[in-house]
C-alpha cells in the first residue's frame, strides 16, 4: 500500500474499540478477513481513554490500543468530554505530531467543523471535504440537493420544524404516518415514527431531546413514512478527480428502533436494472456535492421496487465489510489513497459481485425486552468463532473487557462469506452457535432465529420485519418434541458424565465401585414446567438416553471446562453452550441460539426436593423498576401525585437512545426512588405506588 507509506502516522478517534481505521484493519487481519488488505507499516495511533472499560470505545487492554504504537487519553466517558471534545484531540494530533486521522463511523465522522479544524491545522481527514459533511450532514439541504440531481425523494417538509404544535399541523398535511428524524441524525438515533397527534407531539419531544444529546443538534424535519419498505443503500467511492463508481448494495431491512441488526450484500430484491438505476443516482449525488472517500446513499424501496433517497452517510459504514467480501476491494485502503490524492483504481466495469455476505450485528443488549434493551458488565468469557472457514468478526474486546451505558452496545460485527446465500446463511448459523459470550446479555438468540426463519431465508423482509414475525416480542427458540428430547438427553448426558468425571482423580477412581461403563442412571429433568423420568446407560462416549419410550444417543468428548459441546445426537452433529452447571443439578444449556434451564435430579434428590421451600414472586403491579441500565433524564411524578394506567413517569436514556417508563395500572404514587441526573442499573427501584 503506497499511499500508506505516504502517511507516515495515522491517529484514530470516534470509537476505535468497534475497529476504527488503521488499528481496525491491522485487528481483522489478525482474525483472518475475507476481506484483503495490509495495513502497512504505518505507525498507528489510537485515541481513547486508557483503563475506563466503556463499551466497545477503548481499554488501555484492549485488542485496538494493544496494536497501536501509541494511545492518548482524551477525557472521561462521557462523550462531551472525550470523543466529542475537538479541542482534547486537537491537542492529542498536536502532541504525536499525527498527519491523518480516520475517524471512524461515529461521533465526529460526519461533523463539518471537525474536519475544517484538521484542515486548518494541516492535518488530512481521511473523509470528504466540509462542504460534502455538510450538505448531506443536514437531512433538510441533502434532499434538497437530491431533487436538484434527479435523484427520487420522499414527500416531506423540507424545512426545520419549530416545535411540537407545528409538527401537528405539517404531519396532517402530509399525512400519516410520518417519520420525525433528525435533522443531523444517523444510525437511528433522533428518529421517531407518527400515526396520530398525540404520538407526533410526544415523537417530537424524544427526538429533539435524543438529536441534542447524541449530535448537538435538535432540528427535526418530517416526511412521510413509506410502510413496508426495504432498507437498501447503495456504496460509493469518488476520488478528487472526478471519478465516481457504485460498489453495489447492501440490503439493511432487519431493523429495531430503526437501528440495522443484521445486513446482507447482495440483495435479494433488487433485479440488474433497479440495482443500475440506484448505483447511477447515489453516483449523481455524489458528483453534485464533489464527494471524494467512501460513503453510503440510503434508499427506502416499496414493494414495486420504486425507490427514494434516505440520506447519504458521509463515513464508513459499520456494515462496509459485506461490500469487501463481494467486491474485493478494501474500502479503507481506498479512503487512504483518496484522501493522498490518488485516482481511483478500478472502473465503473471492474465492479462485480462475488459471492454472499452476512453480517450479524452482535449487541451487548437482551433480545427479549423489546427486541434489544442495554446490558453492561463485565465479559466473563469471550471467545470469537475465528477458528472456521469464511469468518470474520470485526471487534475490538476481549474477555475482562466491560461494557458500560455510556456508548453504543454494539460487541461486534460477525461477518460471513459464502459462494452461495445458503452458503453464507449456514456459516453464520455455525458461526453464532460457536460465539460464546458471558457476562452480559447478548442478541445472539434472536440473531440466530432471524438467519434460520423462512421469510427470512426466502428474502421475505422489510423494515417492520421483526414486529411482524414476533408481534408479542421475541421469546426465543420454540421447541418441538424432537427438539425437546434432544435437550433433556444432552443435560442427562452431561449431568453423568460430570458425575464419571467426579469419581476419578487423574484417571483412576477414587473409591472402589461399579465400572462406571456398566451402570444405568435413573434421572429427573424438569423442563418448561414439564417433569421427565428418563435412563440414562452409559458406554465409553456414548450415551443412551430414554425419555417417553423414546431412545436418544449422544455422544461427544465431553471436555467440561469447555463452555462449547460439540455433539451428536443420533448421528447429527450438534453444537451447545453450557451457560451454567452446578452441583444441584442445576443445568443451563444454549440450544439453537436460546437458553434452556433444566434441572437434574437423582432418585434420591428428587424424593427430598419436595420438602424445599418455595420462593414467593415479587408483586411487581405497585413497583416500577428499570428495564435496563442507565441515565435518569427526567422524572415527572412526585410522592401523592396519581397516575393513570400507561402514564409516564420517568423517562431512561441508555446508551444514546431515550425510553419512557410506564405504570401498569391507576394508582396512588407512594414514593419516588430516583432523580434526573441519576445512574440506574437494572431492576432498580424507581417509583413505589400505593
Amino acid at each position: 500500500m503506497r499511499s500508506l507509506r505516504h502517511i507516515a502516522r495515522h491517529l484514530c478517534i470516534g470509537r476505535p474499540g468497534f475497529g476504527k481505521a488503521l488499528v481496525h484493519r491491522a485487528t481483522r487481519v489478525r482474525q483472518g478477513a475475507c476481506a484483503s488488505g495490509d495495513p502497512g507499516s504505518a505507525r498507528r495511533l489510537c485515541i481513547g481513554r486508557p483503563g475506563f472499560g466503556k463499551a466497545l470505545v477503548h481499554r488501555a487492554t484492549q485488542v485496538h490500543v494493544k496494536m497501536a504504537d501509541e494511545a492518548v487519553c482524551v477525557g472521561p466517558a462521557p462523550t462531551s468530554q472525550s470523543y466529542l471534545n475537538m479541542d482534547a484531540i486537537m491537542i492529542a494530533i498536536q502532541q504525536t505530531g499525527a498527519q491523518a486521522v480516520h475517524p471512524g463511523y461515529g461521533f465526529l465522522s460526519e461533523n463539518k467543523e471537525f474536519a475544517r479544524r484538521l484542515a486548518a491545522g494541516g492535518v488530512t481527514f481521511i473523509g470528504p471535504d466540509t462542504y460534502a459533511i455538510q450538505a448531506m450532514g443536514d437531512k433538510i439541504e441533502s434532499k434538497l440537493i437530491a431533487k436538484t440531481a434527479k435523484v427520487n425523494t420522499i414527500p416531506g417538509f423540507d424545512g426545520v420544524v419549530k416545535d411540537a404544535e407545528e409538527a401537528v399541523k405539517i404531519a396532517a398535511e402530509i399525512g400519516y404516518p410520518v417519520m420525525i428524524k433528525a435533522s443531523a441524525g444517523g444510525g437511528g438515533k433522533g428518529m421517531r415514527i407518527s400515526w396520530n397527534e398525540e404520538e407526533t407531539r410526544e415523537g417530537f419531544r424524544f427526538s429533539s431531546q435524543e438529536a441534542a444529546s447524541s449530535f448537538g443538534d435538535d432540528r427535526l424535519l418530517i416526511e412521510k413514512f413509506i410502510d413496508n419498505p426495504r432498507h437498501i443503500e447503495i456504496q460509493v467511492l469518488a476520488d478528487k478527480h472526478g471519478n465516481a463508481l457504485w460498489l453495489n448494495e447492501r440490503e439493511c431491512s432487519i431493523q429495531r428502533r430503526n437501528q440495522k441488526v443484521v445486513e446482507e450484500a447482495p440483495s435479494t430484491f433488487l433485479d440488474p436494472d433497479t440495482r443500475r438505476k440506484m448505483g447511477e443516482q447515489a453516483v449523481l449525488l455524489a458528483k453534485a456535492v464533489k464527494y471524494s472517500s467512501a460513503g453510503t446513499v440510503e434508499f427506502l424501496v416499496d414493494s414495486k421496487k420504486n425507490f427514494y433517497f434516505l440520506e447519504m452517510n458521509t463515513r464508513l459504514q459499520v456494515e462496509h465489510p459485506i461490500t469487501e467480501c463481494i467486491t474485493g476491494l478494501d474500502l479503507v485502503h481506498q479512503m487512504i489513497r483518496i484522501a493522498k490524492g490518488y485516482k481511483l483504481q478500478h472502473k465503473q466495469s471492474d465492479i462485480g459481485i462475488n459471492g454472499w455476505a452476512i453480517e450479524s450485528r452482535v449487541y451487548a443488549e437482551d433480545p427479549y425486552k423489546s427486541f434489544g434493551l442495554p446490558s453492561i458488565g463485565r465479559l466473563s468469557q469471550y471467545q470469537e468463532p475465528l477458528s472456521f472457514a469464511d469468518v470474520r468478526v470485526d471487534s475490538g474486546i476481549q474477555e475482562g473487557s466491560d461494557v458500560s451505558i455510556y456508548y453504543d452496545p454494539i460487541i461486534s460485527k460477525l461477518v460471513t462469506y459464502g459462494s452461495t446465500r445458503a452458503e453464507a446463511l449456514k456459516k453464520m448459523e455455525n458461526a453464532l452457535d460457536n460465539y460464546v459470550i458471558r457476562g452480559v446479555a447478548h442478541n445472539i438468540p434472536l440473531l440466530r432465529a432471524i438467519i434460520v426463519h423462512p421469510r427470512f431465508v426466502s428474502g421475505d423482509i422489510n423494515t417492520k420485519f421483526l414486529q411482524e414475525v414476533y408481534p408479542d416480542g421475541f421469546k426465543g427458540h420454540v421447541l418441538t418434541a424432537g427438539g425437546r428430547y434432544d435437550l433433556l438427553a444432552t443435560a442427562a448426558a452431561l449431568y453423568v458424565a460430570a458425575q464419571l468425571r467426579s469419581q476419578k482423580f487423574l484417571g483412576n477412581l477414587r473409591v472402589s465401585s461399579v465400572p462406571p461403563e456398566t451402570r444405568c442412571w435413573e434421572l429427573l429433568v424438569e423442563l418448561e414446567k414439564g417433569v421427565y423420568m428418563l435412563s440414562v446407560t452409559h458406554s465409553g462416549q456414548n450415551y443412551t438416553v430414554e425419555v417417553d419410550g423414546e431412545k436418544v444417543v449422544v455422544s461427544g468428548e465431553w471436555d467440561l471446562a469447555s463452555p462449547l459441546l460439540p455433539i451428536t445426537i443420533n448421528g447429527k452433529y450438534r453444537t451447545y453452550q453450557c451457560l451454567q452447571r452446578s452441583a444441584s443439578g442445576e443445568i443451563t444449556l444454549q440450544y439453537l441460539g436460546t437458553s434452556f434451564k433444566l434441572r437434574v435430579l437423582s432418585k434420591l434428590a428428587a424424593s427430598l426436593s419436595k420438602h424445599m421451600p418455595e420462593k414467593i414472586p415479587e408483586d411487581t403491579s405497585s413497583i416500577l423498576r428499570s428495564p435496563m441500565p442507565g441515565s435518569v433524564v427526567a422524572v415527572s411524578v412526585k410522592p401523592g401525585d396519581w397516575v393513570s394506567e400507561g402514564q409516564e413517569i420517568c423517562v431512561i436514556e441508555a446508551m444514546k437512545m431515550q425510553n419512557s417508563m410506564t405504570v401498569a395500572k391507576t394508582a396512588k404514587v407512594k414514593s419516588v426512588h430516583c432523580k434526573a441526573g441519576d445512574t440506574v442499573g437494572e431492576g432498580d427501584l424507581l417509583v413505589e405506588l400505593e
